[in-house]
């Protein structure tokens, strides 16, 4: 897409993306986390919401960043993660759909997504959802390039209670169209037998509700995975390397049993 002559984000603000590359590692993992950021550009003055809105989970996904960062320290994978608050652009939603850029959110109304102008629109996608995805698919073309298996992985976090009833799983593995890596995970998560951990739900992948995993791992026959933790669980540190070394054993044990499964020579793709 080209650059609109609007100007979002100012020259010292930060980048679309936060990117951990960890090339050395022999990790097949590539992690991404879509709603990693709650930052709204200067520019658009908090959206017209007070602070404290922009501290739920409307604005971010709380939580999934730090679980993210442990997760690609302990199996020395490479992380990219959204800056920018999924109130300004929703980096997991086509652009094209009526959510790209929500109105409301849960119940919030959103003001400073109003009436926007076509120029408004463009410099969202522009400098914070294109960069974003551009430097996912640099990471996976790379890999794939050199031959090297590559599994996605999308951490995301999810609220405790919606619409005022409470979620009773802990967490929950997402899928669309390709369950085969999910449902590995899915069975490590589950050993634990005192969590409760959902087989797609509250959410599913799909065309409508994601962009990330039908783009990057669909389309391209790579095996994937969509992780949910409820947010209650993952707010401070304790729960973030819990979960991340919860995540990080069943992310191995799950690759393990792909390859012996379903994996061509050298390759898992």
């Amino acid at each position: 897409m080209q650059k609109p002559a609007a100007q979002l984000l100012a020259a010292d603000e930060p980048p679309a993306f936060l990117d951990v590359p960890n090339h050395g590692g022999d990790s097949p993992f590539i992690i991404v986390v879509d709603h990693a950021g709650a930052r709204i550009p200067r520019r658009l003055k908090n959206l017209g919401l007070p602070a404290a809105q922009l501290k739920r989970h409307i604005a971010w996904d709380i939580g999934a960043l730090g679980v993210a960062r442990r997760v690609a320290a302990a199996i020395d994978a490479p992380l990219v993660a959204q800056n920018y608050s999924r109130l300004v652009i929703d980096c997991n939603r086509d652009p094209q759909v009526a959510s790209s850029i929500p109105h409301i959110s849960e119940t919030s109304e959103i003001p400073g997504n109003v009436n926007l102008s076509s120029t408004d629109v463009a410099a969202r996608r522009a400098e914070i959802f294109d960069p974003y995805h551009l430097r996912i698919r640099e990471f996976i073309d790379e890999r794939l390039a050199a031959n090297r298996p590559t599994i996605v992985v999308a951490q995301h976090t999810m609220t405790d209670i919606y619409n005022g009833v409470r979620r009773e799983m802990h967490a929950a593995v997402l899928y669309n169209r390709d369950r085969r890596f999910a449902g590995l995970v899915l069975n490590m998560l589950r050993r634990e037998a005192h969590l409760n951990v959902a087989d797609n739900e509250p959410y599913f992948v799909s065309d409508e509700t994601d962009y990330t995993i039908p783009h990057h791992a669909e389309a391209r026959s790579l095996p994937h995975v969509e992780i949910e933790i409820r947010q209650d669980l993952v707010t401070d540190d304790a729960g973030q390397v819990e979960w991340a070394a919860r995540i990080a054993q069943a992310l191995k044990d799950a690759e393990r049993e792909f390859a012996a499964a379903y994996a061509k020579p050298k390759s898992l793709c």
